[in-house]
């Protein structure tokens, strides 16, 4: 493989795909995207590894700079002349940049609770999500899906793992001498002695609200030694393969809702609970899809034959 992706030759679309399928594979192992999806989008968008971003920047996929850049530019015409889009030193840094960009963006945040088998929901989410203005880009990221069968690459990650099910992550990369962790694709850290917001508001860069914002904590909360900070918004669900969670002895909606990188809200929401709701062990919470409820038909309407029942209409919940 050629790690700059600067060679002389015109590669074709079957070399391209030879020669840089191994970190789409990489990158669905890491994100959840499926390698698919960012392989099909990676010939598309760096024609095959020919365009001149790719060549000349190690851009395979047409990500401009837009304002959280800090990294190398060049300019190139797309939608207007003269556009700032991002440099980077190889084509896997430009791989991995893709896979953060989508788990960055919340308007991306909707494609991860699909079926990471499904490219074609997949294809048509990202246009959807504006990722591309062509109207045909859904259409398009099938047919080379499909015609250079790349679903496979899918169905050989998906192989590896128990219905999609990853374990919660205990490694990570090192950030300023700080083990970062992730978990449901959100990165956080495990806090030690000493550590304050503040301080971890200065050591990351953030605005003064955010962490406490993110880890759903009411404002002049103290940073406990080993305490989970998320740096990064927790999500709407948990990760793929992670349905229920069976309440144990001691644990709150707050330590389950940490636990499984889900919005605390969000969390009561999906199990039509209230903020007094009591937990109690043995309780089954749903953590992606919330409760059903089923409406009953109660027949004919109250009368002196039928007597009303409170409310008219009768709903159980039923779990997934």
């Amino acid at each position: 493989m050629q790690a700059s992706g600067q060679s002389g030759e015109r590669m074709s679309r079957a070399e391209y795909i030879k020669t840089f399928k191994e970190l789409a594979i990489a990158e669905m192992k890491r994100s959840g995207i499926p390698a698919s999806i960012t392989m099909a989008q990676a010939c598309i968008e760096s024609g095959d590894g020919n365009s001149r971003l790719a060549k000349k920047a190690n851009n395979h996929f047409g990500i401009k700079c837009h304002n959280d850049w800090n990294g190398k530019e060049i300019h190139h015409d797309d939608d207007k002349k003269n556009e700032c889009f991002r440099k980077y030193t190889s084509v896997y840094e430009s791989f991995r940049d893709h896979s953060n960009y989508l788990l960055s963006k919340s308007r991306y945040e909707f494609l991860f609770e699909l079926d990471p088998l499904d490219y074609k929901a997949w294809a048509r989410g990202l246009k959807k999500a504006g990722y591309a203005t062509d109207p045909s880009y859904a259409g398009a990221l099938i047919g080379v899906i499909e015609e250079y069968k790349l679903y496979t690459l899918d169905q050989e990650v998906a192989g590896k793992q128990t219905k999609y099910r990853r374990p919660l992550p205990e490694t990570g990369d090192v950030f300023e001498g700080r083990t970062l962790f992730e978990r449901n694709r959100i990165q956080y850290i495990v806090a030690k002695n000493g550590d304050s917001f503040e301080s971890l508001t200065a050591e990351f860069g953030k605005l003064p609200w955010e962490l406490i914002r993110y880890n759903d904590l009411p404002a002049n909360s103290r940073v406990d030694s080993s305490q989970v900070i998320y740096i990064q918004p927790k999500r709407n669900s948990a990760a793929p393969g992670y349905l229920t969670h069976t309440v144990k002895e001691g644990e709150t909606m707050y330590t389950i809702s940490q636990l499984y990188g889900i919005k605390l809200e969000k969390l009561y929401e999906k199990n039509g609970l209230t903020w007094q709701s009591e937990l109690k062990p043995g309780t089954v919470l749903q953590l992606r899809k919330p409760l059903k409820t089923v409406k009953i038909d109660l027949g004919q309407p109250a009368g002196k034959d039928r007597p009303s029942i409170e409310g008219e209409e009768m709903y159980f919940e039923m779990d997934e």
